[in-house]
């Protein structure tokens, strides 16, 4: 057996006995509270959950109660045993429990309706599962939290408990504490210590970024602005609304309308921009144009609007108001390869930069709801598979995962935990530039229809920001971090010092502070490294009289005393070599 072969027969295992472990706790939970209402409790990528409707939050105590009733029933070995019933059967069994009601109403008339029975317990469920209750091998209970039904927050709220199962108890340890440096590094918990971000209720979901916060967000994009030059970007500023026949004509309105936002002015309707292709499909309609113009390569970064529900959103990394280092090139079809070869390698150097790693690569294929014709897919996924394919680039084909209007390549990158984030896309579009009518004229003076290719590196900049945090636990590099040396005067007496110091680091750039406080030294040094700051520059008598500084690094290292431009060339060299 390969590896590939044994990495899924235990991800097989893993489901099934999660999906298991979710009935046991189900279980466990009608038996203490038996007026409780039994929503889902599907498994997940790294535990499962189930979610419930209670007369009161459950505690840390009712946490205790269930997980000895799930350990009881483990030991019971009781063996799992599916049956099939018909739809007024279900009906009947499940009359006191509405979300399952709902559930059952909501699938095929025609299909046969399955249910998983352990002992006296019964669920409304496809499976699969263990065969007994006892192959439960190890499990662990983690935490409560609010849930509305099916993500909806006009839906009831829920109570969903989480947990995980593994198939040994060293399995289960390392991913404990897998889970314990997560929440060490959570993004949401170091935006508030670091003073990166922050959010408030009068704009849900929508990050209010604080001065360190904006610094490190700036940089990011002047890197992809830097880049811009060399790779063949122009840069453009577009407008945040726009009338709806735009958005029907584009055909966001059919496939996208749930996730915008939309006003009246003087009675007529518009659309707050979800994403910024329909005005740069605008800009370039705006003349005829010519294949001396192609490729054509507009970028924006432009603030994006798209509504998610309450449920769903998730810090930085799922949010309703963003802003992406978003792209669109227009470009005829023999220059898609060069385009994509290009993209590839602005990508993996931007990625190399931010100290990423390579990417998985994934192809994804037309979507159920889609636009345009079977002919112009079949064409679209051919030209993007056979540009992959060229670049070398080891790649992986998802069906059902492309935009509506056409194919894409998803990047994928793994942080220090492990973990995939998808963060860059190109997709590319034939669908837009035949709905806009767009043309240029070719070599031969005929009018051709462009390919439109979307494209973005980091996605959107919050989420990219997010990632960011939990991958490097908000220690940036020093080319990223919003304070990159802090000055640490002994005594009030080497103040004066210090700010000659720090007006000799500031006038090379560097972001620099002075610690004033009336604290004691080894106070200071502790506030810096909870800060993250790279570098502590300790000044007192001797190193006013020598012109230099004591330099500690964040991660406990004491580099000694330095004079004035050792200390400038260290910082700077960390800087230049985004290390």
């Amino acid at each position: 057996m390969t590896i590939k072969d044994q990495n899924k027969e235990l991800d097989s295992l893993r489901e099934r006995m999660r999906h298991s472990a979710s009935h046991i706790m189900a279980d466990a939970v009608l038996q203490l509270f038996p007026e409780a209402k039994l929503a889902i409790g599907p498994p997940t990528d790294d535990g499962f959950y189930y979610d419930f409707q209670v007369s009161r939050p459950f505690t840390p105590e009712d946490l205790e109660a269930i997980d000895a009733h799930v350990r009881q029933t483990i030991a019971r070995d009781l063996p799992f045993q599916r049956e099939e019933l018909s739809r007024e059967d279900a009906l009947s069994m499940f009359a006191e429990q509405p979300f399952k009601l709902e559930i059952i109403d909501g699938l095929p008339s025609d299909e046969a309706i399955s249910i998983y029975r352990h002992g006296d317990f019964v669920d409304l469920c496809q499976g699969p599962h263990v065969d007994s209750t006892g192959q439960i091998s190890a499990y662990k209970l983690l935490h409560v939290a609010g849930a509305y039904w099916r993500g909806d927050e006009h839906r009831p709220m829920l109570q969903r408990i989480y947990g995980t199962a593994f198939e040994t108890a060293e399995a289960l340890e390392e991913h404990l504490a897998r889970l314990e440096e997560a929440q060490r590094r959570d993004h949401r918990r170091l935006g508030r210590e670091l003073d990166l971000f922050m959010f408030d209720p009068i704009a849900p979901a929508s990050p209010f970024f604080l001065p360190k916060g904006t610094i490190v967000y700036n940089l990011l994009v002047e890197y992809v602005r830097s880049l811009y030059g060399r790779y063949g970007y122009q840069e453009v500023i577009t407008p945040q609304i726009y009338s709806t026949e735009l958005w029907k004509r584009s055909g966001h309105y059919d496939n996208y309308i749930e996730s915008m936002y939309f006003t009246t002015v003087e009675e007529r309707e518009y659309g707050v921009k979800p994403m910024n292709c329909p005005g740069h499909i605008t800009m370039y309609a705006s003349r005829l144009r010519s294949y001396r113009e192609l490729p054509l390569r507009y970028a924006d970064f432009s603030r994006l609007h798209r509504f998610e529900r309450s449920g769903v959103t998730h810090g930085l990394t799922r949010v309703r108001s963003f802003s992406q280092d978003d792209a669109h090139i227009f470009c005829e079809e023999e220059q898609v390869e060069g385009e994509i070869a290009s993209i590839l390698e602005m990508l993996k150097e931007t990625y190399d930069a931010m100290g990423l790693g390579t990417p998985h690569v994934t192809l994804s294929l037309r979507p159920e709801k889609r636009g345009g014709s079977e002919e112009m897919w079949d064409r679209a996924e051919d030209i993007l598979r056979t540009a992959l394919t060229a670049s070398g680039f080891p790649f992986e084909a998802v069906s059902g995962e492309g935009a509506f209007y056409g194919p894409k390549i998803d990047f994928f990158m793994e942080d220090a935990l492990g973990r995939e984030w998808q963060l860059g896309t190109v997709q590319l579009d034939l669908f837009m530039p035949e709905r806009f009518e767009l043309e240029y004229v070719a070599q031969d003076s005929s009018q051709k229809r462009p390919i439109m290719i979307h494209r973005a590196i980091l996605g959107s900049l919050e989420r990219f920001l997010g990632v960011l945090i939990e991958h490097y636990a908000g220690a940036f590099p020093t080319w990223l971090a919003p304070v990159q040396a802090v000055i640490i005067p002994i005594a009030d007496r080497h103040l004066d010092y210090a700010r000659l110091v720090e007006e000799s680091l500031k006038e090379r750039g560097i972001r620099v502070e002075v610690d004033d406080r009336s604290e004691r030294m080894n106070a200071k040094i502790r506030h810096a490294q909870l800060q993250k700051v790279p570098y502590m520059l300790v000044v007192g008598d001797k190193e006013a009289e020598a012109e230099s500084a004591s330099v500690r690094l964040r991660d406990g290292q004491d580099l000694g005393p330095k004079t004035l431009p050792e200390v400038i060339t260290l910082v700077q060299e960390a800087i230049d070599a985004k290390t």
